[in-house]
Formats: C-alpha cells, structure tokens, sequence
C-alpha cells in the first residue's frame, strides 16, 4: 500500500514522502496514529499544498530574523557587576540576563536559549556571544562586564 507521510517517521520518511509499506503496517500502526494517509491523488496534493504554505512560512521568519540580526549586529552589551580586586565577579552574567538586555534596548523577544553562551560570565573584560535567532541566522554581539564601584 501507498502512504503520504504527515510526520517523520524513523527508518521510513519525512513528511510528505510517499512510500510503499506493508498492508497491516499501514492500517495497524501507520494510519491510526495519525502518521500517514492512504495515497490518493487529493491526499498528495494536500500534502503538497501544505508543504507550500510551510515553506513560506519558514521564509518568512528566516527574513524576520535576518531583519533582527541587521538591528543587533553592532550591538555593545554592558553589564556591571561587583568584583573582587583580581577581576573575578562575585555573581555571574548568565545567558537570561543578555537576552534580557537585548530584549529591553531592542525591542526584540530573544529567548535565553538563543544565547549561544558555554558557561556563565564570571570575569571582568570583553566576550564575544553568538545569538542564534534562525537555524541559518547567527550574529555575534560583545558583552563588556566592568566591575561595580562602591
């Protein structure tokens, strides 16, 4: 039997391959569990037209991001914080606290987790991190950390 996949499925496709399986694979497990329909001509062109409308959405966000990359490009993050006198801070700058920042002198939503940041900030001085806002768009940014005076 001939299925259109509407998830991926391991060792078998990715969305919207069209695969010869097993009869009872198809009725028993593939079909309802809502993994695949029966390969009719409606059920391809659906797929199709679905393939379509995510595909432009996934433009679309690429050029967003692209958009947001241009504003924070040059962008110079400053934190300060208290430190003791060898430069070591006493806290630490995490990867909430520059998407926080970001977010406050941009505008832009920027989750934590698109901080591309090993390890928590725990010097004084100049670091370079990579904000990832689309798998294909990265941007790299300097985050300056001066010690607090009392």
């Amino acid at each position: 039997m001939e299925v259109v996949l509407l998830k991926e499925v391991k060792r078998l496709g990715k969305r919207g391959d069209v695969k010869r399986v097993a009869d009872g694979y198809a009725r028993n497990y593939l079909i309802p569990r809502g993994l695949a329909v029966v390969a009719t001509a409606t059920a391809r062109s659906r797929i199709a037209a679905e393939a379509a409308v995510v595909e432009r959405q996934e433009l679309d966000e690429k050029g967003l991001a692209e958009e947001q990359a241009a504003k924070i490009e040059k962008a110079q993050l400053v934190f300060k914080a208290k430190a003791g006198e060898s430069g070591r801070l006493y806290g630490s700058i995490t990867s909430g606290n520059i998407a926080e920042q970001l977010t406050e002198k941009f505008g832009i939503e920027i989750d934590r987790r698109e901080v591309a940041l090993e390890e928590p900030i725990k010097e004084v001085g100049k670091t370079k991190v990579e904000i990832k806002l689309h798998p294909e768009v990265k941007v790299t940014i300097t985050v300056t950390v001066e010690a607090e005076s009392d």
